[in-house]
């Protein structure tokens, strides 16, 4: 037996794996990068735009910018330290603070406080340079730009709309729904109306009731055949950005890389970056896979598990096993993630209220009630089982109590091919072709 060793929360707990059993355990790629300051990537990715004019010549004095930025629950890319450079940059090309307005992108997420407003920008910056909440379902603050090929009635922020130009700044990282995180998803759903949101976001299910969700909406697939990823791109296209900042982030939430320029070549180049570290090669699914979202924060909460299960399902064979460690010690995170696993005792139910209401909580719950008809889903976590009675979910408090479930439903032995994820939460599996 080899011991191998899983974060849960700010503990780690050990799981022994016959090595003749064990397929693969998955680290993200080493890629050789600068070794540079945060600061120091972001103006270098300034200094060499991918596919554009530098930024000064792009905008010029006496227009009016509409600097659009992540909401605070994007705060893990540092925002704070790539905004002031951003307006220090449009500063320098003749634009004032008083022609710069920040729209935070907050989807339909709620109004931030001043506090928030701190993280993403800093105070400084705060203080000078008028800061906007994207409200969604404000109608009197969204203008109708038309419709997407696929029949999303696009409409848009008014403060985006009515500056002379867009500048974008994002992080990047694997998406559970559009492939991967910023670039359009700033606009769509970031800056969109609330029907916008909920047509666009409808497109993550197959048409047609009890048809479930679209295997093709997922993690690291930017093709057209993710219908979600090309609505969106189609959205945002109506009103591009002339300028974009993306930045990559490792492990520890640090700023490794950046790329500036075309929103949508600098947004690629980005997403090329975060596929070479965390696009990880599998020779073969497996039929038991054991996976950590790597501890705290990241199993803060059960809304925030869903990119553990998107990545490890990546892994697991048809009908196979999945132990899912997230300690969740602040419970579901989400209320509609919550109502989609407690209020309804079967998918039938829980696929006509998602149609119905659209929300990326209800969804995520969606998800998981779903892969716990497919799969055997074993989650290891603090919350309390009674919340998972009318899911398949099998909630346990150890690895081991997992472990023995996992045996149960295996004939009563664990001996089985097995892959394991210690950092599942951004790893994705890529089976070789």
């Amino acid at each position: 037996m080899a011991r191998h060793f899983l974060k849960y929360g700010e503990q780690e707990w050990a799981v022994d794996i016959e090595p003749a059993n064990l397929i693969a355990e998955l680290e993200p790629n080493s890629v050789q990068l600068p070794a540079l300051t945060a600061e120091q990537v972001i103006r270098q990715a300034l200094s060499a735009p991918v596919q554009s004019p530098p930024l000064q010549e792009l905008v010029k004095a006496g227009e009016r910018i509409c600097l659009l930025v992540p909401d605070v629950t994007r705060s893990w890319q540092s925002p704070s330290v790539y905004v002031p450079i951003m307006v220090e940059e449009l500063n320098r090309c003749g634009i004032p603070d008083r022609d710069i307005t920040i729209l935070s992108a907050t989807g339909t997420h709620r109004r931030q406080t001043r506090e928030e407003h701190v993280k993403l920008t800093g105070e400084d910056i705060l203080q000078r340079i008028k800061v906007v909440d994207h409200q969604c379902r404000e109608q009197q603050d969204m203008v109708y730009m038309g419709k997407t090929s696929h029949g999303t009635p696009v409409k848009f922020n008014r403060h985006a709309v009515e500056a002379d130009k867009i500048v974008s700044c994002c992080g990047v990282v694997y998406h559970f729904l559009a492939g991967y995180g910023g670039g359009g998803k700033m606009l769509l759903p970031g800056i969109a109306a609330y029907d916008t949101i909920q047509h666009h976001h409808n497109l993550a299910l197959n048409e047609g009731f009890g048809n479930g969700t679209n295997p093709m909406v997922c993690s690291g697939n930017l093709e057209n055949s993710n219908v979600f990823q090309a609505d969106l791109l189609e959205a945002a296209a109506m009103l591009p950005p002339c300028f974009s900042l993306n930045v990559v982030v490792n492990d520890q939430f640090n700023i490794i890389s950046a790329f500036a320029g075309n929103w949508l070549a600098a947004h690629r180049a980005a997403c090329r970056l975060v596929e070479s570290i965390d696009g990880v090669a599998i020779p073969q699914t497996a039929p038991l896979v054991i996976a950590s979202a790597g501890g705290y924060p990241k199993d803060i909460n059960f809304y925030q598990t869903i990119k553990l299960l998107s990545n490890a399902l990546a892994a697991c064979s048809p009908k196979g096993t999945l132990i899912l460690l997230s300690r969740c010690h602040e419970g579901f995170g989400d209320d509609d993630c919550q109502k989609q696993i407690q209020a309804f005792s079967n998918m039938a139910e829980r696929e006509r209220a998602l149609r119905d209401a659209f929300s990326i909580g209800a969804y995520v719950g969606f998800l998981f009630a779903e892969a716990a008809e497919t799969h055997n889903l074993i989650l290891v976590t603090d919350m309390n089982p009674d919340n998972f009675a009318r899911t398949g979910i099998r909630a346990v408090k150890t690895l081991d109590e997992a472990l023995k479930v996992a045996a149960a439903l295996n004939g009563g032995s664990l001996d089985m091919k097995t892959i394991l994820m210690p950092h599942g939460a951004s790893t994705l599996p890529k089976l070789k072709a």
